[in-house]
């Protein structure tokens, strides 16, 4: 019993470390830090990843930790990383256009999540996971400097709307 309840509070701190490094990127955002910004939502995939494996490994899933990933996974992978483009690239070069592709970027975020979570499927992900689309971006960042502004807001768009695809990928 005791054991289970460290398991799951273990699992949940990593969630909760996730949403720390994602809410990290965004102050370094607003301190024009966006290479640190970029890699703290790195930070963010890895312990996206090594929540889920923690929780799986010891049986310790939950409802509670599945909404709360959710919830994280949302500022870490959704605002962060279009807040990030958005200051690195669109406001000095389509202000008005990249700020709806970061919105659109973040609302595609949250259907994808909310949807992941209401169908419940085991077997495959219907559209790409936020937490790749989040990574992506924050790739992208690090690269910006070699890529056109219009290039990355293609990106952004198409990774929104990959998000919400129908499109099924199996699950390693």
């Amino acid at each position: 019993m005791l054991l289970d309840l460290i398991t799951k509070s273990f699992a949940n701190i990593l969630t909760l470390m996730n949403l720390v490094f994602g809410s990290m990127a965004i102050i370094l955002v607003q301190h024009l830090h966006y290479s640190w910004a970029a890699i703290f939502i790195l930070f963010a995939v890895f312990m996206d990843g090594m929540d889920g494996k923690i929780a799986r490994r010891f049986g310790a899933t939950s409802e509670l930790g599945k909404e709360l990933d959710s919830l994280c996974d949302l500022v870490s992978f959704g605002v962060a990383p279009a807040v990030l483009l958005y200051a690195q690239v669109f406001l000095e070069s389509y202000h008005l256009p990249g700020l709806i592709a970061a919105l659109f970027f973040i609302i595609c975020g949250a259907l994808r999540l909310a949807r992941f979570n209401v169908l419940n499927i085991h077997e495959y992900f219907l559209g790409i996971p936020i937490t790749l689309a989040g990574f992506l971006l924050a790739i992208i960042s690090l690269l910006a400097d070699n890529i056109y502004p219009m290039v990355i807001l293609l990106l952004v768009v198409f990774l929104s709307l990959m998000m919400i695809s129908n499109i099924k990928i199996r699950k390693i």
